[in-house]
């Protein structure tokens, strides 16, 4: 009949509609899926890819070591972070709970990179060769300032011993050195239960040789500004340590060489582990010869 059409009519168009309006849904949902996607990959912050790392086991959890750039390091254990000599160049994914400065050359002292790494808490430790007035310009006022002018102490809950970092023999210029004893600092930090040996830029010196129980050493190779690998090698020879890392091994940046090979040849059969890792990026490697010149 006429009203059996019309309601069978009706129905189809009630059905219709209501997949319609499913579709239409569906489209809505799926475009604002695609709009929020990409407004957080617009919105989120740029990193570089991870760095490379080691993990060691500490007393009670992992020791990450990440090699940075030439003679920045980052040490986490715990929730806490520690990174040495910063610089600009270099990549970081996290804020520092303690700075370690090593020296006052521009490849260890960069006052932008310790700014960008602070936060309110972080304490750092610089030698008496880093003249207060260079640190207060650099920093804001929330950031607890401390000095090298003890040979222990405990910051942020790790304790820290100073090893001096100077040249033997080796200089610009007769009677001069490129590191004069009392200006820079090496540091034994005790994290995990490992004592971790950074030793900055020095030759092979009495007060290293004399290191016991050092668990990971970091030590440098490059001329004319620090030792030969050859050199290195017979510091950790004298020293021993369980692990270490050859480290600031190149100046230019840009010029390969076979100082940390050199160094684990000589150290065979020694039974001391040489880890050898990348400490110049690509990118790290072109964002210094960028600053520099």
């Amino acid at each position: 009949s006429k009203r059996n059409a019309e309601a069978r009519i009706c129905a189809a168009l009630r059905i219709e509609f209501a997949v319609t309006t499913m579709k239409l849904r569906t489209i809505f949902i799926a475009v604002c899926l695609l709009a929020c996607a990409a407004f957080s990959l617009q919105a989120a912050p740029k990193t570089s890819a991870p760095l490379p790392f080691d993990n060691i086991a500490g007393s009670a959890g992992v020791i990450r070591i990440t090699p940075v750039f030439h003679g920045t390091v980052q040490i986490e254990y715990r929730g806490k972070v520690v990174i040495v000599d910063p610089v600009s160049a270099g990549s970081y994914n996290k804020k520092a709970d303690l700075i370690l400065i090593t020296h006052a050359h521009p490849d260890h002292f960069d006052k932008d990179a310790i700014m960008s790494l602070c936060k309110v808490t972080t304490q750092i430790l610089v030698p008496d060769g880093i003249d207060n007035r260079n640190v207060d310009g650099g920093l804001s006022g929330g950031v607890t300032k401390l000095y090298g002018d003890t040979k222990s102490m405990v910051l942020n809950r790790i304790p820290i011993r100073e090893v001096p970092m100077y040249n033997l023999v080796r200089g610009p210029n007769a009677g001069q050195k490129f590191h004069s004893k009392g200006e820079g600092n090496g540091y034994i930090l005790t994290i995990g239960g490992k004592r971790i040996y950074i030793a900055g830029d020095t030759e092979v010196t009495p007060e290293m040789k004399r290191l016991k129980n050092i668990d990971m050493a970091f030590l440098p190779m490059n001329l004319p500004f620090t030792m030969t690998p050859q050199e290195a090698a017979s510091a950790a020879k004298a020293f021993r340590p369980r692990i270490v890392y050859p480290y600031h091994y190149r100046y230019p940046f840009d010029k390969a060489n076979t100082n940390p090979q050199q160094f684990a040849v000589a150290l065979k059969g020694t039974g001391i582990q040489v880890r050898l890792r990348n400490w110049y990026p690509a990118d790290a490697v072109q964002r210094m010869i960028q600053q520099k010149s």
